[in-house]
């Protein structure tokens, strides 16, 4: 916790007591917690002078809390977006429709502060909701969650609806204030319940006492319209993509002025169009493994994790290849500079992502320099490479780092660069990829899917030497494309980005025995890791099989 406090400020001190005592000797001990640890900021006032005045802002008492609790499964998980097409809301207003506008954003857009302000009124009634709503999820009953403390109940229909890409139909009562009901920041939640679970849910939170505050708001629907009707009439009609326009605008404006105003007027734009979603659709089935056979023998490869100074990735690329059947050896740069880790005793190289070097010399060119400047690691790669029963992968940094030793990779002389991305931001972000055919054998068996993968670099672009993609498109070493969510190519971003000529995302060498790749495959080999995936997904996430292929391939 951070208590905040101008402190000395005449009535500040008797505040901030209070305020401790509220939280830390009424609510906390009303709901069986504990603020273990904090600390303060009590010089939250600033003085200045302008000309012969004397002038002071002195910030108001406030907290800050940081809440933490074990959790034992994160599939059993929610988020905003609306999933259902025809399922119902319920608000669960706790309250208890008070819809106090005090500090809202409804009174800020009327240079107002508000004498009445949304408060915890009974411990007992924030309690049991978190115990109904613990059961709710337990017994799979709800679709989508989002708080409405946070800008009120308007905004939380219209986030759910840009997550869900839904639209919602909504009634309120006959008596209320529409503008309190939609703009009150009360605490509550409003969830999307199928419709035949709407009565248990109801009576799980009337037995937890919130019979009261619960509220069935009104469904959702396919069509992308957020329609609110009071008393029978209807008061408001907008689209969902007019709504996210507006939401995201202020943004835009300042991603335009920040980064590349290209690409931020596409982003904007993208609000609009029908590819701004995300799609699953393996051309393989995710629960055959092919590498169960060989996980049978007993007999589990080599494969050498390679860690330099700045990486990262290393502990979830050695978890990927040691379910897909590998053992997993951390081998460091140093080790191997020395001639302490000597490659002939590995079956496979993995080059990871991260920062090596701090991507002070441009990303990768550190760590493949390391190698090429030095003899004994320059002749273990090159034996190493020159191997027909071995692989490599390089993913993000390692990959920028492999396509910098290109000369000693068989068939990877087509390679591109890798350079600054064009929006000119570091990009982290969920999107889509398409595999093509090619003689990859890291990609054996998955060509034609779309499927979705996390990215974050910031120096992605391929930048091909004059006559260079030609050449891999003829050579069919473009493995991987960025594409939209109807599977076509793209060099739009976001969907593409970092602005790779012709979707570039992947290659292999012309044996296939080598792939490099800018996305992160080990980061979603799980279902579960995936920051969207299909609901049938079950523990396997698409990408396993990559790691499934390598393990084939050394049998």
């Amino acid at each position: 916790a951070n208590w905040m406090c101008a402190a000395g400020v005449p009535g500040e001190d008797a505040n901030l007591y209070r305020a401790v005592a509220a939280v830390g000797m009424e609510l906390c001990p009303a709901l069986g917690i504990a603020i273990p640890v904090g600390k303060d900021s009590l010089s939250m006032r600033t003085v200045w002078r302008e000309g012969a005045v004397d002038k002071s802002v002195a910030a108001p008492v406030s907290l800050i809390v940081s809440a933490f609790a074990p959790v034992s499964d994160v599939r059993a998980a929610l988020t905003p977006q609306l999933r259902g097409s025809d399922s119902e809301l319920l608000l669960i207003d706790l309250g208890a429709g008070a819809d106090r506008l005090g500090g809202s954003i409804l009174a800020q857009v009327f240079g107002e502060l508000g004498d009445r302000v949304p408060d915890v009124d009974d411990a007992q009634r924030l309690g049991g909701f978190v115990a109904a709503m613990q059961d709710s999820l337990a017994a799979g009953d709800i679709l989508a969650y989002h708080d409405r403390s946070d800008g009120g109940l308007f905004t939380t229909l219209a986030e759910m609806c840009f997550a869900g890409r839904r639209g919602v139909q909504i009634s309120l009562p006959v008596d209320c204030d529409p503008l309190a009901a939609l703009f009150a920041e009360e605490l509550g939640a409003v969830l999307e319940v199928a419709r035949d679970h709407v009565a248990t849910v109801s009576a799980r939170f009337a037995a937890a006492g919130l019979a009261g505050c619960v509220r069935r708001l009104g469904r959702v629907t396919a069509a992308e319209d957020i329609v609110i009707a009071a008393g029978g009439q209807e008061i408001y009609r907008a689209t969902r993509a007019a709504l996210q326009r507006l939401w995201a605008e202020t943004s835009y404006r300042m991603q335009a002025l920040r980064d590349n105003p290209d690409c931020a007027l596409q982003e904007f734009a993208n609000i609009d169009s029908a590819d701004n979603q995300l799609v699953a659709m393996p051309s393989f089935e995710l629960t055959d493994d092919v590498a169960a056979p060989c996980i049978a023998t007993g007999v589990r490869p080599r494969v050498a994790i390679l860690r330099e100074q700045g990486v990262n990735g290393q502990l979830e690329m050695a978890a990927a290849f040691d379910r897909a059947g590998f053992s997993a050896i951390d081998a460091h740069m140093s080790d191997v500079l020395a001639g302490r880790v000597d490659l002939a005793s590995f079956r496979g190289v993995v080059a990871c992502g991260g920062f090596s070097y701090g991507d002070v010399l441009g990303a990768g060119v550190g760590w493949a320099r390391s190698i090429l400047f030095n003899a004994r690691a320059r002749d273990a790669f090159a034996t190493f490479f020159a191997r027909s029963e071995t692989f490599a992968l390089g993913v993000c940094n390692g990959c920028q780092m492999l396509s910098q030793l290109r000369e000693l990779i068989p068939g990877a002389d087509h390679w591109p660069l890798f350079a600054r991305n064009q929006s000119e931001q570091f990009e982290a972000r969920t999107l889509l990829l398409k595999i093509a055919p090619s003689p990859s054998v890291l990609l054996a068996g998955m060509a034609g899917s779309v499927l979705p993968i996390a990215v974050a670099h910031g120096e992605g672009r391929a930048t091909f030497a004059a006559g260079g993609l030609a050449r891999a498109e003829q050579s069919g070493t473009l493995a991987l494309r960025y594409v939209d969510s109807q599977g076509q190519l793209t060099e739009r971003y976001p969907a593409n980005p970092n602005g790779s000529p012709a979707g570039v995302a992947g290659l292999t060498t012309t044996d296939g025995r080598v792939t490099i790749m800018m996305p992160h495959p080990e980061r979603v080999f799980r279902a579960v890791t995936n920051s969207w995936r299909p609901d049938a997904w079950g523990e396997d996430g698409a990408w396993l099989r990559l790691f499934r292929n390598a393990r084939v391939f050394v049998q």
